[in-house]
């Protein structure tokens, strides 16, 4: 992308993404859907969403809110604010889109798009995904890609922490 200005308006509110979603869909394009809190982007992170992103025509990132991340990793995470990570997610070439959301899993948000594909990566089971039960009652299908062992984000805070 050569047009860096637009790069903020690849973040959404929900009632933007879920309007945005149906004007994909409505060109008959498909929809991928991913989430995650990406504190720290790491080759991991790339290696997944480029994976993410070969299964549809748009990508869409859920990102975990602060809150949500602070309930789910505890006080002294995010390092990196909501506005940063997204910001960072959105200036990715394989991302068209991201929402944050508050809660702790994306459900609400998966059910207000319906996106075509759910993309997770490999310590997740399709029982352990939120709105896959709902994504296949709806036709869509859950792919589970495989991830890049010994890289993340945890092991990258406890590096730095011993130096």
């Amino acid at each position: 992308m050569k047009r860096p200005d637009l790069i903020p308006q690849r973040i959404y509110t929900r009632e933007a993404i879920v309007q945005q979603a149906a004007q994909w869909r409505a060109k008959g394009k498909t929809i991928t859907f991913t989430n995650g809190v990406f504190d720290i982007l790491h080759e991991g992170h790339i290696f997944s969403l480029s994976q993410a992103a070969r299964e549809g025509d748009y990508l869409v990132v859920g990102l975990n809110a602060d809150s949500s991340v602070k309930r789910l990793k505890g006080e002294t995470r995010p390092v990196n604010n909501q506005q940063s990570r997204a910001l960072v997610l959105a200036s990715l070439v394989m991302v068209d889109a991201v929402v944050l959301f508050e809660e702790d899993t994306p459900l609400d948000l998966i059910k207000s798009i319906l996106p075509d594909v759910i993309v997770k990566g490999g310590d997740y089971t399709p029982e352990q995904i939120a709105g896959a039960n709902e994504l296949i009652a709806n036709g869509g299908r859950v792919v589970i890609n495989q991830l890049l062992e010994g890289i993340s984000t945890t092991g990258i805070i406890e590096a730095i922490r011993k130096q």
